[in-house]
């Protein structure tokens, strides 16, 4: 018995190696299956610039996905760039993007994130991560959006889709999205870390539906440990 309470640590760390071991093997089987399941899988806000991504992601806080396209797919024929955004009166701004809520916050995150563009990075938008974050209404999610999807870096946005599946498939428990995100980059291999966001917000809206999940339809039944509880 002093034997192995004199390894016990060492027998931790061992276990706890494997199960990393495992768990970051299990992570990268889901995502390969939904990567076939997937093929085309792509940003679900469409946008033609860095810049448009910016304010789409701004836009689509608390609001859908669906409802951004609809509003950025009329405004971006009006404003097109950071300077049309700090021309346009805050006023007109709200009424083009009202149905998106929030609407007054969004307007002034969007037009002071316009001025600050122009004044510190010449109309264009950063790639670095630490220079994303300091514009108005830009946190580590809009960052991770706009700097893997934008410029192809390696980056995790983890929205509520992502969020809710990284519990269910038993990545985290933490509802905390910046500690998900730092727990997936540990499980991923970082050439998946952009399209892991993709996949599993498409999987979360397709078949793994918050209060009506179709489990017997998932691609991924096998390695998730919560299908006993629905």
């Amino acid at each position: 018995m002093l034997f192995l309470k004199r390894n016990a640590p060492f027998v931790f760390i061992e276990v706890e190696k494997n199960r990393m071991k495992k768990q970051k093997s299990n992570a990268k089987k889901i995502m390969d299956i939904l990567k076939n399941e997937y093929p085309d899988v792509k940003p679900a806000l469409e946008y033609s610039t860095p810049f448009q991504l910016l304010v789409a992601t701004i836009l689509s806080a608390q609001c859908t996905d669906e409802r951004v396209n609809i509003v950025t797919n009329e405004l971006f024929k009006k404003l097109r760039n950071p300077s049309d955004f700090v021309s346009v009166g805050s006023s007109e701004l709200e009424k083009y993007i009202f149905s998106t809520g929030f609407y007054k916050q969004k307007a002034k995150n969007i037009k002071l994130s316009s001025a600050l563009l122009i004044e510190k990075y010449g109309g264009s938008v950063p790639k670095e991560f630490e220079e994303l974050v300091k514009l108005p209404g830009v946190g580590r999610k809009t960052a991770s959006v706009i700097a893997g999807n934008a410029f192809g870096i390696p980056a995790i946005a983890v929205d509520t889709h992502v969020i809710r599946l990284s519990n269910l498939l038993g990545f985290v428990q933490t509802k905390n999205a910046e500690k998900i995100e730092f727990a997936l980059r540990k499980l991923l291999p970082q050439n998946y870390w952009v399209a892991s966001s993709h996949l599993l917000a498409t999987h979360g809206r397709r078949v793994c539906i918050a209060r009506r999940p179709k489990c017997l339809e998932c691609a991924i039944l096998d390695y998730c440990p919560s299908f006993k509880n629905y």
